[in-house]
Order: structure tokens, then sequence, then C-alpha cells
């Protein structure tokens, strides 16, 4: 999103004006921490963090419109704590930098003064964003960050969870539970499989979890070796795959680094018939700058306009709020927007359900209680892997060539899922 939010106006005058639903004055902002916070005030600030620059600006293609689609949703507000509510929107880009997340929650905190504050995207941005609302009581939610990452990452102890602030998306067995049954549909030679796992947290979480789930299944992970990120040559990692003759492939590096590897795999020579990914090749724009050799580039899908979910602010469909999308910006949907969209249905309900929503204890354990059924499916947070955790269910999807957009993703595998229909053939990614 950088500057821009909507038309021509940049973000900070766009916040001024229409961030509050309906058009409201911006004053009666709340202040103080821990439940301190100025019930008398009629506005409820959430504060939402995502990369919208940098190397994982991908993620955050759909943020604009996902504000704007909420702000419309809510623009006659809605009654919480016995009293009508609006919302203000007060949102934060990461640059894809940690510590600048840090710096951006502590700005939301100290200078904007928000009620809840929501976060999207790797443990990069969630991992931050969450530790400064445990530190400082904010109530908070954020998605897209596999929960291992998330809960190991951030220091969670086994029979606790944290007190303000939860987490959707899902964790090392919905991938395996995703990856595994497309891998057993190929025919291969042996059952070796290329990992590409980078040092940092998303990827360590693979290598702990993932792994030793591979094996359970009959699969021998040939792990590449913990390279930093943003390295330029991966001849190293690519002879040690094709020593193995590995012929299924899976990843979870940084989305330049995996565009430079895979272009040097097919130089070299290393092409397994099925490659899995994970945090990469999400999304068009990635598919777009990979041209020919995103073809039946397979990644888990965990929201697509075939996903039978609606929408709890306003009953929109999974569909609908693709196709909105496209019609708004021109671009592809993401599977980011149904999760960031989601976000924000996960505030409001909280609010709507807390005696007082500017009470911070209260609304963060309706955080922890919450049971939704919305844009991301329906989602538990009292029955997740870890207290405050809730588990979607992804499927396997495809790269294929699209007829409105250069690429576009079809659903392969519903094994996980059967909610979800099945739109194609699983098809070798290098036959």
């Amino acid at each position: 999103m950088s500057e821009s939010v909507t038309g021509g106006m940049n973000r900070r005058s766009f916040l001024r004006t229409a961030a509050a639903v309906g058009g409201a004055s911006l004053a009666g902002a709340c202040g103080g921490i821990r439940g301190a916070g100025d019930s008398a005030s009629d506005v409820l600030k959430i504060g939402y963090v995502s990369p919208q620059t940098g190397a994982l600006a991908g993620f955050a293609t759909a943020d604009n419109f996902v504000v704007k689609q909420v702000q419309e949703a809510l623009r006659n507000g809605f009654t919480a704590g016995g009293r009508k509510r609006r919302v203000e929107i007060v949102v934060k880009d990461t640059q894809s930098n940690p510590n600048r997340a840090t710096e951006v929650t502590r700005q939301l905190i100290n200078s904007d003064k928000v009620d809840l504050i929501v976060g999207s995207s790797t443990p990069d941005t969630t991992n931050p964003v969450a530790d400064q609302c445990e530190a400082n009581g904010i109530p908070n939610v954020t998605t897209i960050a596999p929960w291992e990452a998330w809960w190991n990452g951030r220091g969670g102890k086994e029979g606790q969870g944290f007190t303000y602030t939860t987490l959707f998306f899902f964790g090392m067995r919905e991938f395996a539970d995703c990856f595994v049954p497309m891998w057993q549909r190929m025919d291969v030679a042996n059952k070796n499989v290329a990992a590409l796992w980078p040092n940092d947290t998303d990827a360590n979480a693979f290598r702990k979890g993932l792994g030793p789930m591979m094996k359970t299944a009959g699969y021998t992970p040939v792990d590449g070796g913990a390279y930093q990120n943003g390295v330029t040559d991966f001849t190293a990692q690519i002879a040690t795959f094709k020593e193995s003759e590995a012929e299924l492939f899976t990843c979870t590096p940084i989305p330049p680094d995996f565009q430079t590897f895979w272009k040097q795999a097919q130089q070299q020579g290393f092409k397994p018939k099925l490659a899995t990914v994970a945090k990469v090749m999400l999304f068009p724009s990635e598919a777009e700058a990979l041209g020919r050799l995103t073809e039946n580039i397979a990644t888990d899908i965990w929201w697509s306009p075939a996903h039978p979910y609606k929408s709890t602010l306003d009953g929109k469909s999974a569909k609908q709020l693709a196709d909105d999308f496209a019609a708004s910006s021109g671009k592809q949907w993401t599977q980011a927007l149904g999760s960031v969209y989601s976000l924000f249905e996960i505030a409001v309900q909280a609010f709507k359900e807390a005696g007082d929503p500017k009470d911070r204890d209260e609304v963060a354990s309706k955080l922890r209680a919450m049971k939704i059924g919305c844009m991301s499916g329906d989602l538990d947070f009292t029955t997740g892997p870890k207290p405050g955790i809730a588990l979607m269910h992804p499927v396997g999807g495809q790269w294929r060539k699209g007829e409105k957009f250069p690429w576009d993703v079809v659903i392969v595998d519903n094994s996980a899922n059967q909610a979800v229909p099945v739109g194609g053939d699983l098809l070798p990614t290098n036959a």
C-alpha cells in the first residue's frame, strides 16, 4: 500500500478523512493501557500492520482494497457495549523489516492509542507485532504465519497461552496433509524430497516440524542446508538435490530467493517431477515474474474464490470478494485477500461480544474464546494446537495459464478440506 490508500489521496490524508466509518470525527481516541481505555468514546481504533513494501510486499497487494471494504461494510457503525460504535483503521507498513514492525506497532500503541491491533504476513510481521501487543496489554490477532513459527518463535510455553495475542492460520501438520497426498499421486523412482529451507524462523519451523512428518509418511527430506536469506548462488543446493535424484521438491524461502533458485535449477538441470512450495508462489505477481517456469508449480491454497465462505460484515461470498477486488483494482485475487479481511471480522466480533469494547482485558479474552464462521471459514480459537490459535486447512493448487490473467490457480487436491471443490487434475511440474 505504501503511501496510497485510495484514489489520489495519500494514506495519511485518507485516514484523516475516511477511516472513521461514516466520516465521523476522530476525536475521543482512547488512552491508557490494560483495560484503562476511555469507555465514553464511540470510536474504536484498529491498527493494521503488514509488509506493504519490500521483499514481502506481495502479501499486501489487497490491503488497500480490504480496508475500504471494511469501512464500507461498517459505514453505519455497529452496536458494542450497549451503544453505537464507529471504527477508525490506522495503517502501518513494516517495509518487510521485523525491526520496523516493532517500531510501527509501538507507534500504534503509544501515539495512535489504538484499541486493538491486527497484523498479517510471515513471522517477520506477526511475531514482533504480537510481542509488542503482549508486552503492552493490547488485544491482537494476526494471520499468514505457520503457528509453530509464531508460537515457538515467541517463546510460547507448554500449557500456557499468551494473554493478549492470538493467531489464525495453520502449521506443519496441515502442510503435510496438503502436500503428502499430492506426492502420493506422483509416480516417482524414490521418495526423496529436495527441501530448500533457509536459516530463518519460518524455515526452521519446517525443518523441525515438517521434516519428521515427511519421514513418518515414508518420505526422506534432502535438506539443502540452512543458507542465509538473500543469497544469489544456489549451485551447492542444486548439486545436493541432483545427487539425491529427488523427483519431489518443497521449500520455504523468501520470494525473491525462490525466483533466483528456480531459474538456476532449470539452468543446471534440476527439474523435479512435482514442486510443492510454501511461502512462495502464493500470489499472481510471483507467477508473472517467473514466467513460463511457473506452470504446474503446486502450493498450499488456504483461500480462493472457490472456497464456500462468507463475510460476517455484509454477507459477501468469497467469489464476490475476489470479483470485487478484480473490478476495483484491475488485479487478480490473492489468498491474502480473505485472510486480511477476516482479521477485521474477528476484531469487530470481539468488540461486539465485549461488555465494554474499550476494556482491553475483556476484548483479549473474547479473542481467545472466539468461535466464528467468516470469510476464512470456521475458526475456533479454543481448540487449536495451542491456546489462542485457530486452524485453517489448506488444499493443493497448481498454477496454470489463465484466461483473463496470465496465470491462475486450479484446485487439484482437496484431501485436507473437502468443502472446497476440485477444479482440475494434478499434473507434473516437469513432465
